[in-house]
């Protein structure tokens, strides 16, 4: 595998997509947010929603209306 810095912040993105939904890899959403959260540092607006969401429901992550 390829370490993650060689993946575009949509590429990162879409495989926080993938792993949240479970669409070709068994779904985890902490995974997901780990990867929504690499492409949203790397300024990919849609991952900075798809964080924000992430805390807001607790999904992946522990709730937090702070962040």
């Amino acid at each position: 595998a390829r370490p993650t810095g060689r993946h575009t912040s949509v590429a990162q993105s879409l495989l926080g997509v993938r792993h949240s939904e479970g669409d070709g890899v068994v779904q985890d959403h902490a995974e997901a947010f780990r990867w929504y959260r690499l492409a949203a540092e790397r300024g990919y607006v849609r991952a900075q929603y798809n964080v924000g969401i992430c805390y807001e429901k607790g999904t992946g992550v522990a709730q937090n209306d702070a962040e």
